[in-house]
């Protein structure tokens, strides 16, 4: 991998992290094109730049997350399954990252988003409960919803987004909660990637990962509060539609 490849990967996770088109999708995609082998190190480099993703949330919502001690409740909660669940099966999870898999689930994704907008077709992005109104089943619910992203291409902020509506949540609240829950789950998966192929990793790989962080940091910051501005007063039908377009793509020139 070159500084190059590591501009592009960091742009990349920053613009997608926090849409639901799947950000490890996109990697593991744009890996392929750039002609990157998957090995443990590269794809402990994919999952840790969003950790530079992720510290632009809590920039973005430090104050919400001291003043609001429920709401820390509620997102711990949220994270239990896909804790649980990724620690049982991680090894099942990592020999699922594939173009194919990829494909599959952007497509799966895609159809799923359409048909949630068919049926809330009369509903603008601001109808629906707050965060303040989440309870702590609710917050679970959402998190079976995230636990089910571990199969790439999936989207980890599509499936909260998508158990948040189905909590009853607006468009712009679920995708708060989703940016929000990304904290714990992100900062986990990142450590624990990095202990479990620390012996695979070059000091290069670490500088390079380190301008991969960097540049998440910067696009995710801005791309946060565009999407939150966004579903104001739009659907997710533009991202269904995005996910099933570059799925079909990469199923029939890429595969």
């Amino acid at each position: 991998m070159t500084v190059i490849d590591a501009l592009i990967l960091g742009t990349l996770e920053g613009l997608t992290e926090f849409l639901p088109i799947s950000s490890t999708g996109h990697l593991i995609l744009a890996s392929k094109l750039l002609g990157l082998q998957q090995t443990d190190a590269h794809k402990a480099f994919e999952v840790s730049i969003q950790l530079g993703s992720i510290l632009a949330v809590l920039f973005i919502y430090a104050k919400k997350l001291l003043v609001d001690k429920s709401l820390w409740v509620k997102v711990i909660v949220a994270f239990l399954p896909t804790a649980i669940f990724g620690f049982l099966f991680y090894k099942t999870i990592k020999s699922l990252f594939g173009i194919e898999t990829v494909s599959i689930m952007l497509i799966a994704g895609g159809i799923l988003f359409l048909l949630v907008e068919f049926f809330r077709r009369n509903k603008r992005g601001s109808e629906g409960k707050s965060i303040d109104d989440l309870t702590i089943k609710e917050s679970f619910v959402i998190g079976l919803f995230q636990s089910i992203s571990m199969v790439p291409g999936t989207s980890r902020s599509g499936m909260t987004m998508l158990g948040g509506i189905f909590s009853g949540l607006s468009r712009k609240s679920a995708a708060e909660f989703s940016f929000l829950l990304a904290v714990p789950t992100m900062f986990v998966a990142t450590f624990y990637d990095l202990y479990k192929n620390r012996s695979s990793m070059a000091v290069d790989d670490y500088n390079l990962l380190a301008i991969g962080f960097g540049v998440a940091f910067i696009v995710a910051f801005f791309t946060v509060k565009a999407m939150i501005r966004f579903l104001e007063n739009h659907t997710f039908i533009a991202f269904g539609i995005y996910r099933i377009i570059v799925g079909l793509a990469f199923w029939f020139f890429v595969v």
